[in-house]
């Protein structure tokens, strides 16, 4: 009876030839494995907005109603119209510079145009260009939104028909047959840039 205490008071490391007791650094290894692919791990919820780095608070009325205003056809239409502007000015001074007959007096065509007379030609075009780029920038975008929203699709129909409606108001001016034409032309036109963009 007095030696199970005096056996129970050593540890079984302790005798002779026994198993030495593991180092702490394997002991930690594995409850961090069992913490990491154990079945002590915890599933993370993984929330989009913490994958930014950059949480996003719950927007406000303001906010969805500029979206909504800059979503809408108008708005797509009046970007069209100032990009337009931009473009059409722009191709306008172009082709003004590398015109030979900018500045020229038709009345006397042998004086030599002053700067400022060919200044005046290529900003006259480039006005020219502009508006027309302007106006039909317009129409197509929103033409285009508008069938989009009326057909619930975004593909390559929507500019082809766009495209059509476009080209057949423009050419309708000059005539039923022009504006048959001006349809087909622009509505091929439309689907070639669509197939290249998309």
């Amino acid at each position: 009876g007095c030696l199970r205490p005096v056996m129970a008071g050593t540890p079984p490391s302790s005798a002779p030839g026994g198993p030495e007791p593991p180092p702490p650094p394997p002991l930690q290894y594995s409850l961090l494995l069992q913490h990491l692919v154990g079945e002590q791990r915890r599933p993370r919820a993984w929330d989009p907005a913490a994958l930014g780095g950059i949480p996003s608070p719950p927007k406000s009325e303001e906010q969805k109603m500029v979206e909504r205003a800059m979503e809408s056809c108008a708005f797509k239409a009046a970007l069209a119209c100032v990009g337009g502007f931009v473009l059409g000015g722009a191709f306008g001074v172009f082709t003004a510079g590398i015109d030979t007959n900018v500045g020229f007096d038709p009345k006397d065509p042998y004086r030599t145009p002053t700067a400022k007379e060919v200044l005046k030609d290529m900003g006259q075009r480039g006005i020219s260009y502009a508006k027309n780029f302007a106006i039909v920038g317009a129409m197509f975008s929103c033409t285009e939104c508008l069938v989009e929203t009326y057909r619930g699709k975004s593909d390559w129909k929507n500019s082809v028909i766009s495209g059509c409606i476009t080209g057949g108001a423009i050419g309708f001016r000059a005539g039923l047959k022009a504006g048959v034409i001006g349809c087909g032309g622009f509505a091929a036109f439309s689907a070639a840039i669509d197939y290249y963009l998309r």
